[in-house]
């Protein structure tokens, strides 16, 4: 009797629900991302080897080549309060829409005077903004009270969130307030030297200097 041959068939890999996956995660994601806003100078930092990297938890002063100086700090509420104190004490009034959207800005370079329009100028506009930088004047030196009281509420939020982690029993994921000053490598020596002595005349002599890395010559 002859043997009875069954049909071969080749094995087949449904991938419509793989494929529907794929494009539910890359809308959840579409939808959820928080998109950063431009910044308003681009400087060339000069090279190092250092790897340390860029703190997240941190004071950045900025300086353009043409020695413009530009803050910002991290913490969306951080910025919000900083703002607060710095309006009461240059007697400027922001509505509360213009705070919350400082509070979800990036780096600034104008005086108190002229902030106020700065955030209400649409963010896809705000590089070409007329920033002349915040003043560093012995007279009238914004950048000090910027440092002062962004250093102040930043380091209450992380004291905040440090003592929520410990009573939660959670390790502390936050990093302590760090001071940063990235400076463009063709910037004047005299503005970069002007932002040092506003650090140090705060008291605070630990900041970081931020360069692109270097290779070393053996890499």
């Amino acid at each position: 009797m002859p043997k009875i041959k069954m049909p071969r068939s080749n094995p087949q890999l449904d991938m419509t629900p793989m494929v529907d996956l794929a494009f539910l995660l890359v809308t959840f994601f579409i939808l959820t991302a928080s998109f950063r806003n431009p910044e308003p100078v681009q400087v060339l930092t000069p090279s190092s080897t250092s790897e340390k990297m860029m703190p997240e938890n941190s004071v950045l002063i900025t300086i353009s080549p043409d020695g413009k100086v530009f803050f910002t700090i991290s913490g969306f509420e951080v910025r919000k309060k900083t703002l607060s104190r710095m309006a009461d004490k240059y007697k400027v009034k922001f509505t509360t829409k213009e705070i919350e959207e400082f509070g979800r800005m990036t780096s600034f370079g104008v005086s108190m005077q002229n902030l106020g329009k700065f955030i209400k100028t649409e963010p896809s506009q705000r590089e070409k903004f007329p920033s002349t930088g915040i003043p560093i004047d012995s007279l009238n030196n914004q950048l000090s009270d910027w440092i002062r009281f962004g250093g102040y509420e930043g380091v209450v939020q992380y004291q905040d969130l440090k003592d929520a982690a410990i009573a939660a029993g959670r390790q502390v994921q936050t990093e302590p307030l760090r001071f940063a000053i990235k400076a463009d490598g063709n910037s004047n020596y005299i503005i970069v030297k002007e932002v040092i002595k506003t650090f140090t005349d705060l008291k605070i002599y630990k900041f970081n200097l931020l360069t692109n890395f270097e290779k070393g010559p053996n890499e």
